[in-house]
């Protein structure tokens, strides 16, 4: 079955951080391409939304907001959702109504969509965050939305850097998920949250000192045994569940956002045991990206920060490395259609 990968650059929107742009395709293991020669402005591409039920389309956010192509990337189309102030940084698919999707924004705002993307709504997010993520050099960015699909009512919100926001009434009021007193902001700097496929209310979520875990909605947390790639833990940004086998995880690693070591982390168990996948090709820098599809349940993807792509069709048993052309570099999303 015939697939394209799609490779998002992008960059931090603090000041004076380094920022990438441009959208990448590669289509049966072809040669990259870069696919955003009509926009305006070069997208920083922070999030990738594919369809499985429509393999020729893509949605992405970026800093001048929500756009979609209805053919692989060839052409392009503004989607009526807000410009953000920074960056659109996260997309989601709702996991039993395929046609409610929703942005994350930066600064911390959820936009949802009950019509595919041609109108958006604002929840009213009015949760307050640690007080150690307060302040002007605290971003506040929805970096993951996720929904359970045994309580539909039931939304999460991570952010980097600010904790986890929870609503129990399908966006209507939130709280905060992960609370109180912190020396350092380590474990509240949130990258990615994912919901159990069978387990309602198993929550799971990525920081910059590890992988956590809450089996009653976020009331209550415990550190997965990931393996750390540096003293305090492994740096972790993209996980998620394999389409078809909801026990198994993928979980992108590395020793810090600008380290020089990476890893992808496959666990069988649901997150008891992690093993590192042998990739071939060098891992100089953290996993930042992860590509799956239900569509595709057997096609594992991964991309390094610097441009490294790491292509399976087995579920990681085999892979090839296919790296993005010279130059391109900041990989922050991935996706596969």
């Amino acid at each position: 079955m015939t697939h394209t990968v799609y490779a998002g650059m992008a960059g931090d929107t603090d000041e004076g951080r380094f920022v990438s742009a441009g959208l990448y395709r590669s289509q049966v293991g072809n040669p990259w391409t870069r696919v955003d020669g009509s926009f305006e402005v070069a997208p920083q591409v922070y999030a990738i939304l594919t369809d499985p039920r429509r393999p020729a389309r893509v949605t992405i956010g970026t800093q001048i907001g929500v756009f979609r192509s209805d053919d692989y990337g060839d052409t392009w189309r503004r989607l009526t959702a807000p410009v953000p102030e920074l960056a659109v940084w996260s997309l989601a698919r709702h996991p039993t109504a395929p046609d409610v999707i929703f942005a994350g924004y930066e600064p911390s705002a959820v936009f949802r969509s009950g019509n595919d993307g041609e109108t958006w709504d604002r929840l009213p997010i009015s949760a307050s965050f640690p007080d150690v993520t307060v302040g002007p050099e605290m971003p506040k960015r929805i970096t993951a939305i996720a929904v359970d699909a045994a309580n539909p009512r039931e939304f999460y919100a991570s952010i980097e850097i600010g904790g986890l926001l929870r609503s129990l009434d399908e966006g209507k009021q939130w709280s905060a998920a992960i609370d109180g007193l912190y020396v350092v902001e380590d474990s509240v700097d949130i990258h990615s949250v994912i919901v159990s496929p069978i387990h309602p209310g198993r929550v799971t979520v990525t920081t910059r000192v590890g992988t956590f875990r809450s089996d009653d909605r976020g009331d209550h947390w415990r550190k997965l045994p990931v393996p750390a790639l540096r003293e305090k833990g492994s740096y972790c940004r993209a996980i998620t569940y394999a389409p078809d086998r909801p026990t198994t995880l993928y979980l992108g690693a590395g020793n810090d956002f600008d380290g020089d070591k990476g890893a992808l982390f496959i666990s069988d168990d649901d997150g008891a045991t992690w093993h590192a996948v042998d990739l071939p090709g060098p891992l100089k820098s953290s996993v930042f990206g992860i590509a799956v599809n239900p569509r595709l349940p057997d096609q594992v993807h991964c991309a390094t920060k610097n441009g490294g792509v790491f292509s399976s069709p087995d579920r990681g048993s085999s892979w090839r490395y296919a790296p993005l052309p010279r130059g391109a570099g900041h990989v922050f999303s991935l996706g596969l259609g």
